[in-house]
């Protein structure tokens, strides 16, 4: 998966769109393809607006929680250390290289946008690791063992995941900044980061605190 493939991905809704390699500041181990925000020479325009909330490039951003979960898989190695790991909602990877570069058996990122699995594998090759992309989470939860998951409760529609992680895997590693209260005893609270999106959305000072959650799963290693 080449630069230009994302470029050309990024300018289905932003027409002067590039992005450029970069280190984000909360995992700053891992390199990525990201947004050039100094492509933004104004306001945009109507029409580009209205594509960006209609079909937002989530991939082209390092969200928060996806900083905070990576750099504490990379303190913690032997969370994922020859297990097989699934990164859910992975966006643009960066959980995924992260177990990767930490010793998984195996990484696949699952996300239902295909323009954020062209990203994964190209940032997968920006360093110089190997993972696997899927757009099916119910047939990459076959064979599981370490669930990781980057602000995917942004939806209220998504919590029943929590209870579909359990049951599918041994250890769930959940890394959130919008919800407070997560509704499941079994997601023990471990650690709180504080981290900000890459490039810098300005985002409410809330949204930078990131939790890590731990939760053990019903599944037998």
């Amino acid at each position: 998966m080449t630069k230009s493939k994302l470029i050309s991905n990024i300018q289905k809704t932003l027409s002067k769109g590039d992005v450029a390699i970069t280190k984000p500041a909360g995992c700053d181990a891992i390199s990525l393809y990201l947004f050039n925000p100094e492509v933004l020479e104004g306001p945009l325009s109507h029409d580009e607006a209205q594509a960006v909330v209609a079909e937002p490039a989530y991939w082209s951003f390092c969200w928060a929680s996806g900083q905070a979960l990576a750099n504490y898989i990379l303190q913690n190695p032997e969370l994922v250390a020859g297990k097989n790991v699934l990164d859910f909602g992975a966006g643009s990877a960066i959980v995924a290289i992260a177990a990767a570069k930490a010793g998984a058996n195996k990484a696949i990122a699952c996300d239902i946008d295909p323009d954020a699995l062209d990203a994964a594998m190209a940032n997968a090759a920006l360093n110089g690791v190997s993972i696997e992309t899927s757009d099916d989470l119910d047939k990459s939860l076959e064979n599981i063992d370490v669930i990781v998951a980057a602000d995917v409760l942004y939806d209220r529609e998504n919590m029943p995941f929590l209870a579909k992680f359990k049951r599918a895997s041994s250890l769930i590693i959940l890394a959130d900044s919008r919800v407070k209260n997560l509704g499941d005893e079994d997601y023990r609270l471990q650690q709180v980061i504080t981290c900000r999106t890459w490039p810098d959305l300005n985002e409410f000072e809330e949204f930078n605190q990131v939790r890590i959650y731990h939760a053990q799963g019903g599944r037998q290693i």
